[in-house]
């Protein structure tokens, strides 16, 4: 009776080792999938007439909060970065549970907008992708910091 126990309780071990090893490669490949598959802004957009706008390249002038307990709230943007986070300092000072102290900040380079996560405990994701280097945000793409979702608009 005992060695029958044994074999079922190695099974059982067995078995929950290759839960927990299933479990950490699909967790490993879905970081490594969604970091690479975030999409890319399109070259162009076309005007009403169906030609391609080449010389009206927009420039994100605010920062908009879609959703969450700000909504509404827009920031004029200018040469500073903005620091997102519960810090009273911060430029957008979220009053979220699930956002950091420093959670996340947006840079300008040239007229582009690049987003770093700046090491928080629950991430920062830019369109359902979890931001792990400083990438560029494109005008109308959904950042979102703790339940608080934001957005570039010219």
């Amino acid at each position: 009776m005992q060695g029958l126990i044994l074999q079922l309780t190695r099974a059982g071990f067995l078995i929950l080792l290759w839960l927990f090893v299933w479990y950490v490669v699909r967790t490993l490949r879905a970081d490594v999938y969604a970091a690479s598959g975030m999409r890319a802004p399109a070259p162009y957009k076309r005007s009403g007439r169906g030609l391609p706008s080449f010389g009206k390249s927009k420039v994100a002038k605010y920062l908009v909060v879609t959703q969450g307990a700000l909504a509404g709230t827009r920031i004029a943007l200018g040469t500073q970065p903005v620091l997102l986070g519960r810090a009273d300092d911060s430029t957008l000072v979220l009053t979220d549970d699930y956002a950091s102290t420093r959670h996340a900040r947006l840079s300008p380079r040239g007229h582009d907008w690049y987003l770093e996560d700046l090491g928080s405990t629950n991430g920062t994701y830019m369109d359902r992708a979890k931001v792990t280097t400083a990438v560029r945000v494109p005008l109308g793409t959904p950042v979102r910091v703790g339940k608080t979702v934001i957005e570039l608009r010219p």
